[in-house]
């Protein structure tokens, strides 16, 4: 009697983190053979637009997995029509195998939504359950509830502490989109990514027109962000009219201000290190605050902007001292767009359309008093632009 291991998703794409954790099941688990499975259509959840082919990820897995003994790569899902319901999945392979054990792996998203899969009772009754975890506090507890709910139905239930690669697919391929994904895929998979041009790799991002510009950013957001981000557009396309900057520039500033604002802390730090930046210490300390500096990157690496709009989308979190019109534009929009909702917002509103140095002193005085309550660290730019400001005025 062997353990055979099942583990399945969308592989969109195959990145290290799934490597790890399959070998980490390997050995915690005792198995034999691990499957892995890409699904032909994701039950749970839609592919993304402009995804790889199935038989595309197909290849990738297979390229991921490269000669390792315990991984074994199966296009049995791909094989079916509609969804690929893993109830079916254990059918096939209990017929393939019927004296050995099968070993169901998944995540925790996963493990916390069991009940409601397709047939979920037939698959606990037929599979032991590896249930991949991180360590962190509030994780741990959910598991072990969920593990004693789901025992007293007799469910079977292994916990695998995961090395933990934190990077998902969706993370990765706007990373890709960025030049700095590297790190977290094999040099096989990277290479077949670039060279059948997947996930927007192979398109020319410079002087893209400002409707594909919106279409392309829009894509690249966290859709939560996306109000926002259209928002401070408007808004700066308002005050530069008023206030006699370049219009096209304010809107590229604007719709590119937080184009890296879906990546966590150490993903920011990631693409800094991908590009050759050197940080100083307080971004360091503080990296939730790079995706200025990251987005003023990407905005000239990928989409070639000229240096107005570079150097507005840098400063538009900290501010700096001396900044030009522009600059403040961004900074203000960002600040007050029509979707900003705190005390204090319709006075910069009003300042904005009469006093732009005046509402960026607001802006970064109330950004100070906040960080000051809280305890946190403050950017020694955001001191020297509210100095300056107050010297000038």
């Amino acid at each position: 009697m062997a353990n055979i291991g099942i583990y399945g998703g969308t592989f969109n794409p195959p990145h290290i983190g799934h490597i790890r954790a399959a070998c980490c099941a390997v050995s915690a688990l005792g198995l034999q053979k691990l499957l892995l499975i890409p699904d032909r259509i994701a039950p749970h959840k839609e592919m993304p637009a402009g995804s790889p082919t199935p038989l595309q990820r197909l290849e990738m897995v297979r390229l991921c997995a490269g000669d390792d003994p315990y991984l074994e790569v199966t296009d049995m899902e791909l094989k079916r029509d509609g969804p690929s319901y893993t109830y079916q999945t254990v059918q096939a392979l209990k017929e393939q195998y019927p004296d050995d054990s099968l070993y169901l792996l998944i995540g925790t998203d996963m493990f916390l939504t069991f009940r409601q899969w397709k047939n979920a009772e037939y698959l606990w009754n037929n599979v032991t359950l590896g249930v991949f975890y991180r360590g962190q506090k509030d994780e741990v507890v959910a598991i072990a509830r969920h593990k004693e709910e789901m025992e007293a139905l007799g469910a079977k239930i292994v916990l695998i502490e995961n090395p933990v690669v934190d990077i998902s697919s969706t993370q990765l391929r706007r990373m890709l989109v960025m030049d700095c994904a590297g790190q977290f895929l094999t040099c096989e998979v990277e290479e077949y990514i670039r060279a059948n041009k997947l996930y927007g790799t192979g398109e020319n991002y410079h002087g893209l027109s400002m409707e594909r510009l919106e279409s392309v950013v829009t894509e690249l957001l966290d859709p939560k962000r996306v109000k926002h981000v259209l928002g401070c557009r408007d808004t700066a396309i308002a005050l530069a009219k008023h206030w006699g900057a370049d219009e096209t520039d304010a809107a590229r500033a604007a719709l590119l201000h937080d184009i890296t604002k879906a990546l966590d802390g150490k993903l920011q730090l990631t693409l800094c290190r991908e590009y050759g930046i050197i940080l100083d210490t307080f971004f360091t300390k503080n990296p939730k605050t790079l995706h200025a500096l990251t987005g003023s990157l990407v905005a000239a690496r990928i989409f070639g902007e000229n240096e107005a709009v570079v150097s507005a989308i840098r400063s538009h979190t900290t501010g700096k001292a001396a900044m030009n019109t522009l600059e403040k534009i961004i900074y203000v929009a960002d600040y007050m767009e029509p979707n900003r909702d705190f005390p204090g917002v319709e006075e910069l509103r009003k300042l904005a359309f009469t006093d732009l140095d005046g509402a960026m002193k607001l802006g970064l005085e109330m950004t100070l008093t906040l960080l000051e309550k809280q305890g946190s660290e403050i950017s020694p730019e955001s001191r020297e632009a509210l100095a300056y400001l107050n010297k000038s005025l």
